[in-house]
């Protein structure tokens, strides 16, 4: 199913993300956390690739089981990194091959080791390029990235939003965000969107902040912060598991409560391979339209 018919219908959808595990033994480890989270009844899961594109192969083979025997929709990533155009008509065929509908369009990080992105000799070099050619060698939905802090490589805000109205005019139907956890980025990223034009579903994705090393390390990557009260908070907690988990998932609460307040089109929830916080959050939340309640079967 192409999700984009969801949001043409006006229905909130609900998503989450994982990523294929570094070793290859915790695949199965994997399998056990989507199944539980599918469970809870998502309108899709997203499935990354590895930073620099290192998982491309483990990322194809879950995107597919997860369509094809836990039987539900997925959202597949596919990015630039050291591939070129053939390279990735091949990964399109083999999606269509698998019956995935739905991928999430990136430029994609350096590959481990470079400090700036490369484009591939015969590649793409932005997203909007790689969202182009998406359009033409197939009939897929195609989302792409948004940065409400602006993307970390990005001259100013402003300049990543042209950005953003690019990949949009090369045919993206719909956006996810990247972490953010001041809400008001996100509104002011939404306002701004809409006035350069961007009319396409925007989803704020949320990253529960259960690890303070773990969440630090992803800011280190992007262009995110964290809010001054927060990060002493969790620095207070640092080493305290349950008490930084209970924390964590509490401010998820809160952040989720006021973006439904504010009428998001959906809510995308960075799981980082775990069912369990992301369904202690959901148990606390009324989502649009969703009377089902957030318990396992």
């Amino acid at each position: 199913m192409r999700i984009g018919r969801l949001w043409r219908q006006n229905k909130f959808t609900l998503s989450f993300e994982v990523f294929p595990p570094v070793r290859e033994g915790n695949v199965e480890a994997l399998y056990k956390t989507i199944s539980e989270l599918s469970q809870l009844r998502p309108d899709f899961i997203s499935v990354t690739y590895g930073a620099g594109g290192s998982t491309r192969d483990m990322s194809m083979e879950i995107a597919a089981k997860v369509k094809n025997e836990i039987s539900q929709e997925v959202l597949a990533h596919l990015t630039c990194v050291q591939s070129a155009k053939e390279d990735i008509a091949a990964i399109l065929t083999e999606m269509e091959i698998a019956g995935i509908e739905n991928i999430l369009a990136l430029r994609g990080d350096p590959p481990q080791g470079q400090d700036r992105f490369e484009r591939t000799a015969g590649g793409f070099g932005f997203a909007c390029e790689l969202v182009e050619f998406i359009k033409s060698e197939g009939d897929f939905c195609i989302g792409v990235a948004g940065y409400p802090e602006g993307h970390i490589e990005a001259e100013n805000i402003e300049t990543d939003l042209v950005n953003l109205k690019r990949k949009v005019d090369a045919g993206a139907d719909f956006i996810i965000t990247q972490m953010f956890f001041e809400n008001d980025h996100f509104y002011r990223f939404r306002d701004r969107a809409i006035r350069q034009g961007i009319k396409v579903p925007l989803i704020p994705g949320v990253f529960p902040v259960l690890n303070y090393r773990q969440v630090m390390r992803c800011i280190s990557l992007s262009r995110a912060t964290m809010p001054a009260k927060l990060e002493e908070k969790m620095m207070r907690l640092e080493g305290k598991t349950e008490e930084t988990e209970k924390f964590g998932i509490e401010y998820a609460i809160h952040q989720i409560t006021d973006l439904l307040r504010n009428e998001v089109d959906g809510l995308h929830i960075y799981s980082m391979n775990r069912s369990a916080p992301v369904l202690a959050i959901l148990n606390e939340i009324t989502l649009p339209g969703k009377t089902r309640t957030f318990k396992p079967e």
